[in-house]
């Protein structure tokens, strides 16, 4: 993953016939408000994303790269990349078999319906709903999307890394919410070494953390608050090797502290997003990431994909 691949990803988006993707806002903001101070922070909104997280430019990238067969798309899903593919989908007009596991929120499971998704609901893990759909995938021969483990996935993911670059310019550190880890991979195939890519992880949720201590991808169990965008038990194959050259910081952050951030994204800036989106910010306020004097930091605000009455 590199790059060119990014740039290639950009360029299938320009010249694709439906354009839904959206160019998603870059605040900039001090530090102090996120008890950073001297630093400024930068919040890349991709809450406001189609399909309302991040993961549309994955998806779609995926479609466009490849001839779609007339059983047409299948996803496994805890929830948001399952919604980009149905969105990606439905502005291609081809079918969309979608699974999840029980975790899955009702929301999501709600906004997949309404897509005109067929979805499935089974097993009490992202692994679980996988295995099923790979199943269900050999059987009717429907293009595969992978939540954050194909190359076209992670690439899609990367224009938004390319984004935060020709709008604000090159910053010192990106947090970075990590579950299977396409998105951490895309944004540090995108940066490389310029800028500090840094992966946050629920304490309930160390996919990434677990491995680099066992020094290889091992299974985890997930659970948490967090647990329906963050439920992958192992990172991608991508993702580890991406990684492992460009990513040295892996952090992990309680429960708590991401539902407290969550909540006053909600109060303060009345930014309604999913707890995943919720950990850059989180980072910041608990000071387990603590930017230098002067530092630029940009805070990738990942998806909003929740049920409203949870932030009351």
């Amino acid at each position: 993953m590199n790059r060119e691949q990014v740039e290639a990803a950009a360029r299938r988006f320009s010249q694709a016939r439906v354009q839904f993707l959206l160019r998603t806002p870059l605040w900039k903001l001090p530090g102090a408000m996120f008890g950073a101070e001297g630093a400024q922070v930068w919040l890349k909104l991709e809450q406001f994303q189609a399909g309302g997280s991040f993961k549309a430019r994955g998806m779609l990238n995926r479609l466009l790269a490849n001839d779609i067969p007339a059983s047409g798309v299948i996803v496994a899903s805890g929830g948001n990349a399952g919604i980009a593919t149905a969105v990606a989908a439905k502005a291609l007009g081809v079918r969309c078999e979608v699974f999840v596991p029980t975790v899955s929120s009702p929301a999501k499971q709600a906004k997949l319906r309404e897509l005109g998704a067929h979805l499935v609901v089974t097993g009490d893990a992202y692994a679980d709903a996988l295995e099923a759909c790979l199943a269900r995938q050999r059987e009717t021969g429907a293009l595969l999307t992978h939540a954050y483990d194909q190359p076209e996935v992670v690439a899609g993911a990367g224009t938004l890394a390319k984004e935060i670059e020709e709008d604000g310019g090159l910053p010192d550190s990106v947090l970075v919410s990590v579950g299977g880890g396409g998105l951490i991979a895309g944004i540090a195939s995108w940066f490389e070494d310029r800028a500090r890519v840094v992966a946050l992880e629920p304490e309930l949720a160390p996919t990434l953390h677990a491995s680099r201590a066992a020094g290889e991808p091992v299974d985890v169990k997930v659970a948490g608050i967090a647990a329906d965008s963050l439920g992958a038990k192992r990172i991608g194959a991508i993702a580890w090797d991406v990684t492992q050259r460009h990513v040295h910081d892996a952090l992990l952050l309680p429960d708590a502290a991401i539902r407290d951030a969550q909540l006053w994204l909600w109060k303060t800036m009345k930014l309604a997003v999913e707890p995943a989106a919720a950990l850059p910010v989180a980072a910041l306020q608990t000071g387990l990431y603590k930017p230098r004097a002067g530092e630029t930091v940009c805070l990738v605000i990942c998806g909003a994909n929740l049920d409203p009455a949870t932030l009351s």
